[in-house]
């Protein structure tokens, strides 16, 4: 570890080169060629054996492992007091950029499904200028949520080779139902609504937690932090049970048309960022509980946490009004 100084300037804390930074992209690598390969094999290989699961699994597993090491350094030369002002609102700038990224991140998501649900979708249904439904769809009529899928209008896979078409590879069964709106009377039963609920509420005890933590007030700054990864955890199982619920009773698959596509891939993604939301506040939980880190001056860890986790809360709201409401 090095150090420069001049006269009249701030010390700014310089580490020494580091294979960190590749290390982690070679598990994010890992990571996107695995989940590609098991989305692949469920698809086109299913019941078969294969190593795509091993491959996702190594790469994050190889991902924790760089960042645990990577993120202790980093707390233990903030706690010895090396990292200047600077430095720290290069962190800051950093975190920022990185949050930007994952709004273009789910940005092109929302965009896809734009283009699905006005554009695409429709044009196949023979809307607009466009000739594809009586080429290739004759019958399918676009509604949304797509239930019933242009390979399901014209009778199937079967229908669909012996007319030969070739538009797609593989069968495209549409959905039994869909997991929009209900009606009011069936909302009780609706577990997207309770979803919302339990976010938007973490996002007001996280804010709680900062209070406290800002007034140097640990107990109050625990108790909050708890009851924010407590939220998360339930949110998680009940998306777990919204997906069994989606596969086992409503038909609803990756391979349901475009409706089950946008949904899982949508969600999916969500559930997983809000999946590493959680941990990331449990580690800045465990970090206050057990070690005595952050202080009203000092407790960007947190900070940085709750930015993440706040906007996971948002684009969840987006994504009530965008797949489920509308």
């Amino acid at each position: 570890m090095a150090g420069q100084s001049n006269t009249g300037h701030e010390t700014y804390y310089v580490p020494d080169s580091s294979k960190l930074a590749v290390s982690a992209s070679i598990g994010m690598t890992t990571i996107v060629y695995g989940a590609a390969s098991v989305i692949n094999d469920s698809s086109y290989r299913a019941g078969e054996d294969t190593n795509s699961g091993f491959i996702l699994y190594a790469g994050l597993f190889w991902l924790a492992a760089t960042l645990f090491v990577w993120f202790s350094t980093t707390i233990r030369e903030n706690r010895a007091g090396m990292n200047s002002a600077q430095l720290k609102q290069s962190y800051v700038i950093g975190m920022q950029w990185f949050i930007f990224s994952e709004v273009m991140f789910f940005g092109a998501f929302f965009g896809a499904l734009f283009y699905i649900r006005n554009l695409s979708a429709p044009w196949l249904a023979g809307e607009g200028a466009g000739t594809m439904n009586t080429l290739l769809w004759p019958g399918f009529e676009y509604s949304w949520p797509l239930l019933t899928t242009p390979q399901d209008a014209i009778g199937g896979v079967q229908a669909q080779a012996a007319a030969g078409h070739l538009a797609n590879n593989g069968a495209f069964v549409g959905a039994e139902h869909s997991l929009s709106f209900p009606g009011f009377a069936n909302i009780a039963h609706w577990l997207p609504l309770y979803n919302t609920v339990i976010l938007l509420a973490s996002s007001f005890t996280c804010h709680i937690a900062h209070m406290g933590i800002k007034q140097n007030d640990r107990k109050k700054f625990n108790l909050w932090l708890f009851i924010t990864v407590a939220l998360g955890c339930i949110f998680l199982y009940l998306q777990y049970m919204e997906y069994h619920e989606a596969l086992f009773e409503y038909g609803i698959k990756l391979n349901s048309g475009v409706y089950g596509t946008t949904f899982f891939m949508l969600t999916g993604f969500h559930g997983f960022h809000v999946a590493m939301g959680t941990f990331m506040l449990l580690v800045q939980w465990l970090r206050s509980k057990t070690k005595g880190h952050f202080s009203a001056e000092d407790q960007f860890g947190f900070e940085a946490s709750s930015w993440y986790w706040h906007f996971v809360d948002v684009v969840w709201v987006f994504l009530f009004l965008f797949v489920y409401i509308m």
